[in-house]
């Protein structure tokens, strides 16, 4: 059965259609990029799926059954527009969104450090939100998409602003989710991304779905190339992140 199953999706606003005769399924463990560009319709969709506005016209349904808050507790979502209480530390800024996932608190704090530490912010726990970096912050925000081990998680553009090392911590998340038995869906604007991580695209155009692609995951490469030579995305990460060695790897590869 699908995670996520929709059909006919249309919506409208003040006679704008925004989405128009959607229909998508995405299964456990897929890996799904919705493309497309500004106003295309993707985050009008997701917030569809997450019943935080309704549809037109059409039918959603997520893990069987018409969206709302009786399956919040089973998704995690990445909101497009960060927004976290300054005043609250990292690792409570996590537990709370456990909590109002159904978790208690013990587990949302063990979930917390856990996920914590594994990007890198052990250290600044208890550091209020607003005494961090934006990237830092990117970080515990998706953190909070996670605490729950969601069986649907979904990323609206969640590499926008993130250097490349902290992209490819992000593409590690997706991944894990993915092998946990996860459904991930992801908007974004970087087709590299989706290139790397899709078992199938959808390419959105005024609402409209203009590409369902089985993607390189599942062996169909959509470029192929004679030879690599890094590009400086890969050097960035090689030289900023923890590989000191494949940085001067890189260095020699460019110059020849």
């Amino acid at each position: 059965m699908s995670v996520l199953e929709v059909s006919n999706l249309v919506k409208r606003f003040d006679g704008v259609l925004a989405v128009d005769d959607l229909s998508f399924s995405v299964a456990p463990g897929e890996i799904f990029g919705f493309l497309g560009g500004n106003g295309a319709g993707k985050t009008t969709t997701l917030r569809m799926v997450l019943d935080i506005i309704r549809p037109t016209s059409g039918n959603i349904q997520v893990f069987g059954s018409a969206p709302g808050r009786r399956n919040t507790q089973a998704i995690g979502f990445l909101p497009e527009e960060r927004g976290l209480y300054a005043g609250m530390s990292a690792i409570d800024t996590i537990i709370y969104f456990g909590r109002l996932k159904g978790m208690d608190t013990g587990t949302a704090r063990r979930r917390g450090m856990d996920l914590l530490a594994r990007f890198d912010l052990a250290d600044r726990a208890k550091s209020d939100i607003g005494d961090m970096s934006k990237g830092m912050a990117q970080k515990v925000q998706l953190a909070t998409s996670l605490v729950n081990d969601p069986e649907l998680l979904m990323l609206d553009e969640p590499f926008s602003g993130l250097d490349p090392v902290n992209q490819g911590l992000l593409e590690n998340e997706i991944l894990r989710a993915s092998e946990r038995g996860a459904a991930v869906i992801f908007s974004t604007h970087v087709m590299q991304h989706a290139e790397r991580l899709c078992d199938r695209l959808l390419l959105l155009k005024k609402g409209s779905k203009r590409l369902l692609e089985h993607c390189t995951a599942n062996g169909i490469a959509l470029r192929r190339w004679d030879e690599h030579k890094p590009s400086l995305h890969d050097v960035f990460v090689r030289m900023v992140g923890e590989d000191p060695a494949g940085a001067g790897k890189a260095n020699q590869e460019i110059a020849a």
